[in-house]
């Protein structure tokens, strides 16, 4: 028990890290705010993390090694049963995804960090993101190009880096159309997540 309050603060910063990477950036978030809003001092940012950047590292782990585990159990899954189709591998790609947003201990807020990342021109962190995590969609892009011979290996990269930035973009809740009076948040990203299956297929098809 006497390691519990430590993981409590690393906890606690990870979390007011998250919430102010997604509402003001990396740049913009500063350490000095991040202690203020997780109630610690500076000392304890720097024992746990060492510094901005890997504190920064740290809340993209957090989230992302969990979700790159189900997403390549699934592709595993797909691959032994044998026969996959496209929209099976694309709902393993996203679906994951999808219950990361519901997730509420802070899955939604970490959807907005992660589309951060794809809008601020960060080189440390796209290098890191690259480094550790560019793997799934390498074994994903590999499944897709087999299920795909009319696509050379650029064009196909083409289509699914803009099919992954659609992924962020809807996970993050930031389009036009907003979840129905009576519908649960659940039933809303479920038919994103439909609508997004059937427009991706339909532009690696093409």
């Amino acid at each position: 028990m006497q390691g519990t309050p430590q993981f409590s603060t690393r906890q606690r910063i990870l979390g007011a890290a998250e919430a102010l990477f997604a509402e003001r950036g990396f740049a913009g978030a500063s350490l000095r705010q991040v202690t203020a809003a997780a109630n610690v001092n500076l000392a304890a940012v720097n024992y746990h993390f060492g510094s901005k950047d890997n504190l920064i590292e740290e809340v993209f782990r957090r989230r992302l090694d969990e979700l790159s585990r189900k997403r390549l159990e699934l592709l595993a899954k797909i691959d032994a049963a044998g026969g996959a189709h496209l929209e099976a591998l694309l709902d393993a790609f996203i679906t994951p995804a999808l219950e990361l947003s519901l997730d509420r201990r802070g899955g939604s807020v970490f959807m907005r960090v992660l589309a951060r990342a794809f809008a601020e021109h960060n080189s440390h962190l796209r290098r890191f993101l690259s480094d550790n995590y560019g793997y799934v969609l390498k074994d994903f892009a590999a499944a897709f190009a087999r299920l795909l011979p009319h696509l050379d290996r650029e064009e196909l990269y083409w289509r699914l880096d803009i099919a992954v930035g659609a992924l962020t973009y809807a996970m993050a809740d930031f389009g036009v159309i907003q979840r129905r009076t009576g519908q649960s948040e659940r039933e809303h990203r479920e038919q994103m997540t439909r609508h997004l299956i059937h427009f991706t297929a339909a532009g690696l098809r093409a």
